[in-house]
């Protein structure tokens, strides 16, 4: 089990690419860390997630 965003959910041996897309989320509106440490974006797709991570996603939001 993996934890995103603090849910627990069966995504390991999935790419952090993968999860965004079953998560419906483009990556350019979001940054990921992984075990506290930002994941490149240029990795999402070779980034594979293990049993016991924790994955925080977060969308850029505009404002004013």
């Amino acid at each position: 089990m993996v934890k995103i965003n603090g849910e627990l959910l069966d995504k390991d041996g999935k790419t952090v690419t993968e999860i965004l897309s079953d998560m419906n989320i483009s990556s350019q509106q979001v940054a990921v860390e992984l075990n506290e440490e930002i994941v490149p974006k240029a990795k999402y797709a070779e980034t594979v997630l293990k049993d016991g991570d924790h994955v925080e996603v977060v969308r850029f939001v505009g404002g004013g």
